[in-house]
């Protein structure tokens, strides 16, 4: 896993595998968003696909 922070993504999912625990950033270069029902009008209907769960 890349623990190298991306300080434009910021991350408080500390189960995710590419979240830097200490500086709640993703490690990642990019992350995909997407619809968790067809027609998100809120945040919570929208999920990162970029999501894995740490181990």
């Amino acid at each position: 896993m890349d623990t190298k922070m991306n300080p434009s993504i910021g991350c408080s999912v500390t189960g995710c595998k590419y979240n830097c625990v200490e500086q709640q950033f993703c490690s990642l270069d990019k992350i995909y968003i997407s619809d968790s029902d067809k027609g998100a009008k809120k945040c919570k209907d929208t999920l990162c696909d970029s999501f894995e769960c740490r181990k």
